[in-house]
C-alpha cells in the first residue's frame, strides 16, 4: 500500500454498513475487503419534476397497473415509480405490479383462516373460536374461554325489558286495585249491603233483580256514547244499552244523590222490583259501583206520550180512542202504585214525557227518580219540593206536604194535554193561557171547552165523553188536594167513559121502548141531555154537522 497514494482512491458505499477510519488506509487488504463487503447504494430519479408536476407531461412513467409515484428525496427533484402496498414487480413494465399472496406464509393465527384479497388479506377464526384471527395479536380463542359478550348483551336487554314489563304490570295492577277499592267504596256507600240483604230476605220476589257492575254498563252503552242517549231530564240522562246477552235495556244515570236518601233509594228499588204491572216500566236492576247509583229498566221502543201529542198528533193510530185508552192505562198504573203496591209509592213527577209507549203503543209509567215511598200509616210526607213546572201540584209547591193527590193533579194536566194538544207551559203573551191547567179550568168555567179541545178530538169523540172528561180534569186540578178524586176513582171514570157508546140506543129492547130520532127541526131537544145547555154545546154540534159527521141522535124512551 506504500506505493499507492493514499488520496488517490475513492469508492461508494452504504454509510450504515461501512465506517471509515484512518487505520483502514494502512491495512494492506483494505481495497479487496471494501470491494467485497461494502454494498453500493445508488439513489436516482427520473427528471427534475416531482410527481404532481410530472403527471401533467407526456412520458410520465408511473402509468402501469398498481404502481404509484414517489417524489425523490435527493433534493434535486425528480420522481420514481413504486408498486402499491401488497403488490410486487416492476412498475415500469407492462403489466405492472402483481398482487402478493400473503396467505402463502399464513400471517393469521394458527386457529385462523387466511383469505387473500387484492393488495391485502383477511383473517377469520375457525368455528368454535372468537377473536380477530391475526397472529401475535388477539388471535383466536375458544368460545368457552371467552367472555360471553353476546349472551351478556342479550341478558341485559331481556332483563331491562322484563323490568319495564314488571313496572307496567305493577302500575296497572295498582290502578286496577284503586278502581276496585273505589267501586267497593261506592257500593257500600250507596247501600249495596242493604240491597243484598233485602234481595236475600225477599227470596223469589227479587230473583229477577240484578246488581250490575260498572264495567257491564260501560260496555252496554259503549262507554256512555252520545249516540246512545235516549233522553235527558232534571234527574239524569237515560242511555240505550245492549247487554252481553243482546238484551236491550234503558240505563238511567242520575245526576246527584243525597246520601241521606240512600236507604230510601234501596227501598224503592226493592219495592219497584216487585211491582208486576203491565203499565209500569219494569226495573231490571241497578249499579251501585259508581258515585251516583244507576238504574236499569226494560227498553220501551216507541218514545214518550209527550212526543206523540206534540209531534205525531196527526198519526192515524193516535185517535181519540187511543188517547183515552192510554190515559186509562196510565191512570190504572198510578192507582196500583198508590193503593195496591206492597208499600204505597207516590211518583211525584207524573208528566207526559214520563209515560212511555211500547211497540204496541201500550202506556208504561217510567222514571221513578223523584218517587217516594209512603208508610201505610201515613197519608202525607214532608219533602223538598221536586217536580216539573206546568205539572207541579200548587198545594205541594206551597206547603211541601206530598200526598198521592199530588200525582192526581199532575195526571190532570196530562189529560188536558191529550184533549187539547197544548203544552203545559206556553210562551203566549196572554197571561191566562201560559199555564195549561189554569187555561183549561177557566175555559170550563166560561163554557168554552169545545173551543179549546183538539180538532181531531172534536171529530172523533162523543159529546158526553168530552164533557165528562173535561169535568174530570177540572176536579183533578182543584187547588186543594182533598177536593180531588183518587187515582182509583179517576181510573174507574175513564174505564166507564171508554165503554160509553156514541149510539147507546142501538141495543135497546124494542119490545119495551121505541125510538124517536130528533131531526133538525127538533134540534133544541138535542141539548136536553145537559141540565144546563150553553153556547159551546151548540157550537160543537154545528161543527160536527158542518164537517159532514153524522149528527148525534139520542132516543126518547116511551113505554107502551
Amino acid at each position: 500500500m506504500s506505493s499507492i497514494r493514499l488520496c488517490g482512491y475513492a469508492f461508494l458505499g452504504d454509510p450504515e454498513r461501512f465506517r471509515f477510519s484512518a487505520g483502514d488506509l494502512r491495512d494492506p487488504g483494505f481495497q479487496n475487503r471494501t470491494i467485497d463487503n461494502v454494498p453500493v447504494v445508488l439513489d436516482w430519479a427520473i427528471g427534475t419534476r416531482n410527481c404532481s408536476e410530472a403527471r401533467n407531461y407526456s412520458g410520465f412513467a408511473c402509468v402501469h397497473k398498481n404502481s404509484v409515484c414517489v417524489d425523490s428525496k435527493t433534493g434535486l427533484g425528480g420522481y420514481r415509480c413504486s408498486c402499491s402496498e401488497g403488490y410486487k414487480g416492476n412498475p415500469y413494465l407492462t403489466p405492472g405490479c402483481k398482487d402478493i399472496n400473503e396467505c402463502e406464509n399464513n400471517p393469521c393465527d394458527e386457529n385462523g383462516i387466511c383469505t387473500n384479497t387484492p393488495g391485502s388479506f383477511h383473517c377469520a377464526c375457525k368455528k368454535g373460536y372468537v377473536g380477530n384471527g391475526i397472529k401475535d395479536e388477539r388471535g383466536c380463542t375458544a368460545v368457552n374461554s371467552q367472555f360471553p359478550v353476546i349472551k351478556f348483551s342479550l341478558g341485559i336487554s331481556f332483563g331491562f325489558l322484563a323490568v319495564i314489563i314488571a313496572v307496567t304490570v305493577m302500575y296497572f295492577s295498582i290502578k286496577k286495585r284503586k278502581i276496585m277499592q273505589l267501586r267497593e267504596k261506592f257500593f257500600q256507600q250507596n247501600g249495596g249491603a242493604l240491597l243484598k240483604q233485602q234481595i236475600s230476605s225477599n227470596g223469589t220476589n227479587m230473583k229477577s233483580t240484578k246488581i250490575f257492575t260498572a264495567v257491564e254498563l260501560e260496555k252496554a252503552t259503549n262507554n256512555y256514547a252520545e249516540d246512545r242517549i235516549l233522553g235527558r231530564g232534571g234527574y239524569g240522562t237515560v242511555y240505550k244499552g245492549i247487554l252481553h246477552d243482546q238484551q236491550v235495556v234503558a240505563i238511567k244515570k242520575s245526576r246527584v244523590m243525597d246520601q241521606s236518601q240512600i236507604e230510601q233509594f234501596i227501598n224503592e228499588v226493592v219495592i219497584l222490583a216487585q211491582v208486576n204491572h203491565r203499565n209500569v216500566v219494569k226495573i231490571l236492576g241497578c249499579c251501585l259501583e259508581t258515585e251516583v247509583p244507576m238504574l236499569v229498566y226494560e227498553y220501551v221502543s216507541n218514545g214518550t206520550l209527550y212526543h206523540h201529542i206534540h209531534n205525531n198528533g196527526g198519526m192515524p193510530w193516535f185517535s181519540w180512542d187511543s188517547r183515552l185508552r192510554i190515559a186509562t192505562e196510565a191512570a190504572g198504573a198510578l192507582a196500583y202504585l198508590h193503593s195496591a203496591a206492597a208499600m204505597p209509592v207516590i211518583h211525584r213527577d207524573v208528566k207526559s214525557p214520563n209515560i212511555l209507549l211500547d211497540e204496541y203503543y201500550t202506556a208504561k209509567i217510567s222514571d221513578f227518580g223523584a218517587s217516594r215511598l209512603v208508610p201505610v200509616d201515613q197519608t202525607q210526607i214532608s219533602t223538598l219540593v221536586q217536580g216539573t213546572l206546568g205539572y207541579l201540584d200548587p198545594e205541594y209547591f206551597h206547603t211541601g206536604q206530598l200526598t198521592d193527590k199530588s200525582d192526581v193533579y199532575s195526571f190532570g194536566v196530562v189529560l188536558a194535554e191529550l184533549m187539547t194538544g197544548r203544552k203545559p207551559l206556553s210562551n203566549t203573551t196572554a197571561e191566562d193561557e201560559k199555564s195549561l191547567a189554569t187555561f183549561f179550568v177557566v175555559s170550563i168555567k166560561e163554557n168554552r171547552l169545545f173551543q179549546i179541545v183538539d180538532p181531531r178530538v172534536l171529530r172523533e169523540g162523543s159529546l158526553e165523553q168530552i164533557r165528562s172528561i173535561g169535568e174530570l180534569v177540572k176536579r183533578c186540578l182543584k187547588l186543594h188536594g182533598e177536593d180531588r178524586p183518587t187515582m182509583k176513582e179517576v181510573t174507574m171514570e175513564l174505564e166507564g167513559l171508554r165503554k160509553f157508546s156514541k149510539h147507546p140506543w142501538s141495543e135497546q129492547d124494542q119490545l119495551q121502548e121505541e125510538e124517536i130520532g130528533l131531526m133538525s127541526e127538533q134540534t133544541s131537544d138535542l141539548y136536553s141531555v145537559s141540565s144546563s145547555p150553553d153556547l159551546s154545546t151548540r157550537e160543537y154540534t154545528e161543527q160536527k154537522l158542518s164537517s159532514g159527521a153524522t149528527p148525534l141522535i139520542y132516543p126518547i124512551h116511551r113505554h107502551r
